[in-house]
C-alpha cells in the first residue's frame, strides 16, 4: 500500500461458520429498514438469510444479510466467541465489542459474526488482546505500529495473486497460510490474523495511550507500507519470509540475530541439534517472570517452555495424530526426516515415511499441525527415535526451539529490548531491516 491514506473503517469476523449466536445489545442498535433494537436477541440462518428475534423472540429483521449500527456509546456481547481456534490455548469466552455488528448468511445453515470498527479503535483492543496494556510502554507503541501496518498491507492484498498450495511432486505437499483465506470480512479475530477481543478485557490507559501517540504512524519500506509480521519468541534468530509462506524474498522481512550480534544461521542438522540444546544469550531468552505477567495476557503465561521446548509421543500416539491431521495413513511410523530448514532452524521441509508410504510436506505451519493435536510451539525440533525389542520405532521426542513462524518480529524479544531502553524506532528497525516509521494519516 503506497503512502498517505486516510483512517479506514474495516470489518473484523468474531465468528464465522456458526449455525446461530445469542448475545446482548447494550443501548440502542438501528436496525436499517427496521427501527430500534436494545437487550438480549438471538439469530439463526436458514435457506433464506438471517433471522433476528429480539428478547421476546419476536421476529425483528430477516434478510441475506442484517446490520446494526451502534448509537454512540452502545456496545454488543456474542455469547460463546472461540479463541485460539487449533491452537494449545482454545477455548470460549463471552466478549464485548464497539462498533456496528453485521450478521450475514454463510450458507441455509450457517452465519458468519462481523464488527465494523474504525481501524485506530479496533487497534486499542489488539494491543490489549496481543500483549498485556501494562507491558513497557515502547513496546505498546512498537505494537501498535507493526499491528496498523500489518492491517493496511494486508487490505492492500486483497486482489493479490496467492496460490496457497503447491504440489511440486505426488509425494510431496507444501501450503501455507495467508488472511486472504477471508472473503466477507477484511480479517478474522483471532491469531490467524491478530487477535481482537472487543473491550472483553480491561482496556488500560496506557494501551489507548500507545495507539493515540502512533496515530497513522506505519513501519515502511521506501513508499511502501511493511507487511510487518510478528510471533512470540524467535528462539534466538528470525526467518525468511518464504520458509513459512510462498517463495518471495522480502526484504526486510529477512533472517536476523535477536541479539547486538550476528549469530551464524541454523541450516545443518548438526548446527540445529545444538542450536536447540543451547541457551545463547538473546533478547527472547529471558527469565524476567515480571516482565512476562506485564506483556503477556493470562492464558499466554499458561505456556511456560517457549524459548527451548520439548514434546515427547509413542509411536501409535504419533501415527495417529498425523492420520487424524492429514487424513492420509502413513502405517507404522519409521522416520521424521528435515529435508530444509531456515536460517532460524525452523524446518521448512520434512519427510514423513511410514511402512505405507512416504510424503514430503511444507511449509512450517503445515509441519507444525501435522504433528500436534493442536500446533507444535515452531517447526525449529530436532527428532528423537527410540526403537522397540523388534527394531521398529516406538517413541519419537521432538526437542524445539521458539513460538511461531519467526518471520518478522519477536514480541518477547522486543519487549526485553523495551525495558533494557531500546526505542520503538530502534526496536522496529532491528527487526525489519532497512525500513523506518512514517505517519500516513
Amino acid at each position: 500500500m503506497s503512502i498517505d491514506i486516510r483512517e479506514p473503517i474495516i470489518t473484523v469476523g468474531i465468528a464465522d461458520m456458526r449455525p446461530g449466536v445469542t448475545g446482548r445489545l447494550n443501548g440502542n442498535f438501528l436496525i436499517e429498514g427496521t427501527g430500534l433494537l436494545s437487550g438480549p436477541f438471538r439469530a439463526s440462518a436458514d435457506s433464506t438469510g438471517v433471522l433476528l428475534f429480539d428478547e421476546g423472540d419476536r421476529l425483528v429483521a430477516h434478510a441475506p444479510s442484517v446490520r446494526l449500527v451502534a448509537h454512540e456509546g452502545s456496545t454488543f456481547r456474542i455469547s460463546d466467541v472461540t479463541i485460539g481456534i487449533r491452537f494449545h490455548w482454545e477455548r470460549k469466552e463471552d466478549q464485548v465489542f464497539e462498533g456496528n455488528l453485521i450478521l450475514t448468511a454463510r450458507d441455509a445453515e450457517n452465519m458468519a459474526i462481523i464488527n465494523e470498527i474504525s481501524l485506530e479503535n479496533y487497534l486499542v483492543s489488539v494491543i490489549s488482546s496481543e500483549m498485556s496494556g501494562i507491558a513497557p510502554h515502547e513496546f505498546l507503541k512498537v505494537h501498535s505500529i507493526i499491528s496498523r501496518s500489518w492491517l493496511l498491507a494486508a487490505l492492500d492484498r486483497d486482489n493479490a495473486a496467492r496460490v496457497p498450495v503447491e504440489n511440486p511432486g505426488e509425494d510431496e505437499l507444501v501450503r501455507w497460510y495467508n488472511r486472504e483465506d477471508h472473503d466477507i470480512f477484511d480479517v478474522c479475530a483471532d491469531d490467524h490474523c491478530q487477535r481482537y477481543q472487543g473491550i472483553t478485557k480491561i482496556i488500560s490507559d496506557m494501551a489507548a495511550n500507545a495507539v493515540n501517540e502512533t496515530r497513522g504512524h506505519v513501519v515502511a519500506y521506501g513508499d511502501k507500507v511493511c507487511d510487518a509480521r510478528y510471533f512470540k519468541a524467535c528462539g534466538g534468530i528470525t526467518e525468511n519470509y518464504a520458509t513459512a509462506w510462498e517463495e518471495a524474498r522480502i526484504p526486510y522481512l529477512v533472517s536476523i540475530s535477536d541479539s547486538p550480534s550476528a549469530l551464524p544461521p541454523v541450516i545443518s542438522e548438526g548446527q540445529a541439534a545444538n542450536w536447540i540444546s543451547g541457551s545463547p544469550d538473546v533478547y527472547c531468552n529471558t527469565h524476567d517472570e515480571e516482565l512476562l505477567a506485564e506483556m503477556l495476557p493470562g492464558f499466554d503465561r499458561e505456556t511456560t517452555q517457549f524459548f527451548r521446548w520439548k514434546v515427547e509421543y509413542s509411536g501409535r500416539q504419533l501415527e495417529d495424530i498425523i492420520r487424524q491431521k492429514s487424513g492420509i495413513d502413513f502405517g507404522t511410523l519409521y522416520d521424521l526426516t528435515p529435508l530444509e530448514r531456515g536460517p532460524s532452524g525452523r524446518i521448512k521441509r520434512l519427510r514423513i515415511t511410514g511402512s505405507k508410504q512416504s510424503i514430503v510436506i511444507g511449509k512450517e505451519l503445515e509441519i507444525r499441525r501435522w504433528l500436534s493435536p493442536t500446533h507444535l510451539y515452531s517447526s525449529a525440533f530436532v527428532v528423537s527415535i527410540s526403537k522397540g525389542p523388534d527394531g521398529r520405532p516406538d517413541g519419537f521426542v521432538l526437542n524445539g526451539a521458539g513460538w511461531g513462524h519467526g518471520v518478522g518480529l519477536c514480541q518477547i524479544g522486543a519487549a526485553v529490548m523495551a525495558k533494557k531502553g531500546f526505542t520503538a524506532e530502534e526496536i522496529l528497525s532491528h527487526y525489519f531491516t532497512g525500513a523506518g516509521i512514517k505517519k500516513i494519516y
